[in-house]
């Protein structure tokens, strides 16, 4: 049985956790099925953007640790190298943009996943929590680092020192998530992804490579500003972006 899906629309791969038995707490499959879709993402240039979801009520009660803490335990990677790694912390990065909807309970590697995300929708009803201080552990999938930069040192520490439920509109207040709706959050989610994958993607990845160039070195990222954009500029899609704009029209890209 597998527990993530797969399914391509309007250039979008919509990812989706089905584990509801077990609440989509991520167990190795669970997380090697997750590789494979960002990799499936990465690697296809029918793609240009990604959308995770849940099918069930809850995104995530985060990881299934008697499966996966033995694996930890003996050091082995939670993801394969040569695949993409969804939480971003080491082997082949995604460079493709991702849009997250979270709903029910967002626990642990849930809150890991959005952060490393680019957007992300929750419904008002989410429940969030970084809690493995109160399982004797700590949050090893990049919340340490991602949570402190997003939502900075204060907000960041209160929650992962203590363990504490937040709820959506502090979420949104932090700004760990950056919209909240009522009801379920995939149809703005769609919407989002779909609007992305509407623009130029080779704008849309040098915006991305760019901006995360930034957090670990401003210097070589505004020094690569302008060679980029004469890059892009003698791209097929930037001609199609002028001509569309002296015609009055939407512009159609090809990513080329």
């Amino acid at each position: 049985m597998k527990y993530i899906t797969c399914d391509e629309n309007n250039h979008v791969l919509r990812i989706g956790l089905n584990r509801p038995d077990k609440m989509n707490a991520f167990n190795m499959q669970m997380l090697q099925e997750l590789s494979e879709a960002y990799t499936l993402l990465e690697q296809s240039e029918s793609l240009w953007c990604g959308l995770l979801f849940s099918h069930t009520e809850n995104f995530t009660s985060g990881l299934d640790l008697a499966d996966v803490a033995p694996h930890v335990k003996a050091g082995a990677l939670l993801f394969p190298e040569k695949n993409i790694d969804p939480l971003r912390i080491s082997g082949r990065e995604l460079t493709k943009p991702l849009v997250v909807a979270v709903q029910g309970y967002c626990l642990t590697i849930g809150i890991e996943l959005m952060l490393a995300a680019d957007v992300c929708i929750a419904s008002e009803e989410t429940k969030f929590g970084q809690i493995e201080v109160q399982r004797g552990i700590f949050p090893f999938g990049g919340a340490t680092i991602r949570m402190v930069q997003r939502a900075g040192w204060g907000n960041a520490m209160r929650y992962m020192l203590t363990g504490d439920m937040f709820d959506a509109k502090e979420a949104y207040r932090t700004d760990m998530v950056q919209e909240v709706v009522n009801g379920h959050p995939l149809d703005k989610a769609v919407e989002i992804a779909d609007s992305i994958s509407k623009q130029a993607p080779l704008g849309v990845y040098a915006i991305l490579k760019s901006a995360h160039l930034s957090l670990t070195d401003e210097t070589g990222a505004k020094a690569a500003l302008l060679a980029t954009a004469k890059k892009l500029m003698d791209t097929e899609d930037a001609a199609e972006g002028l001509q569309s704009f002296l015609d009055r029209r939407k512009a159609i890209f090809i990513g080329k």
